[in-house]
């Protein structure tokens, strides 16, 4: 049997991603957990989060799986980061005044802004809420069996932009154009909620739970 952790460090919708990944994948063991013996024996690792990087960054370090987390990523066991998840891999957020992250990918989370426009000039309200398509950028396993432009859900303030953009998977617009799924590696990391995105959502945590690693 093959098992999963997630990372439980107060600030995640545990809940509804154990769920999702029991239902995707019956007999997968899920351990939703903070003891870093417990996230490093597991075969694959997921970071979510939810709320403010200051507040994310501060229990991560306080209960020290800021370390595990760099040791998984550079394991090559596979690691998937989820919504303020994917911020934290970065080197840095503009939110709560500039704060750092902890740098798996090289680039920054940015606000969106208090003056976000569509193409007709109407004001758009940030946090950027609901559905949105996203445009995959690259063919990686992930990505298996969900159509181009499929729709994911999305709840957050601030977007992910990406030093190298050969590292990333898929790209969105709202207002503008910004960077929703990175990978490196064994490392794979969506803004979006793919517990909470329905068909495609959970076809990505299926094949999450089958990767190996391995970027193609």
């Amino acid at each position: 049997m093959s098992s999963v952790a997630v990372i439980d460090y107060g600030m995640g919708n545990l809940h509804s991603v154990a769920k999702a990944l029991e239902h995707v994948k019956p007999g997968e063991q899920v351990l939703v957990s903070s003891d870093k013996a417990v996230i490093e024996s597991a075969d694959r690792v997921i970071l979510p989060g939810v709320g403010a990087i200051r507040d994310c960054m501060g229990e991560l370090t306080r209960l020290g799986l800021d370390q595990v987390v760099h040791q998984v990523a550079a394991s090559g066991k596979p690691l998937l980061g989820i919504c303020v998840g994917v911020q934290l891999l970065m080197e840095f957020s503009e939110e709560n005044g500039g704060h750092d992250c902890l740098g798996v990918f090289p680039g920054k989370a940015h606000f969106f802004g208090d003056h976000l426009q569509d193409e007709n000039g109407e004001k758009l309200k940030v946090p950027h809420m609901g559905w949105n398509e996203v445009k995959q950028t690259v063919d990686h396993p992930l990505w298996q069996g969900i159509e181009q432009n499929s729709r994911f859900y999305f709840v957050h303030s601030y977007h992910i932009q990406a030093q190298q953009p050969e590292l990333v998977a898929g790209r969105c617009h709202y207002g503008l154009d910004f960077d929703v799924a990175l990978f490196r590696d064994n490392v794979f990391a969506v803004q979006f909620h793919p517990e909470k995105s329905h068909s495609a959502g959970l076809q990505l945590l299926k094949n999450f739970l089958h990767w190996n690693g391995q970027p193609a």
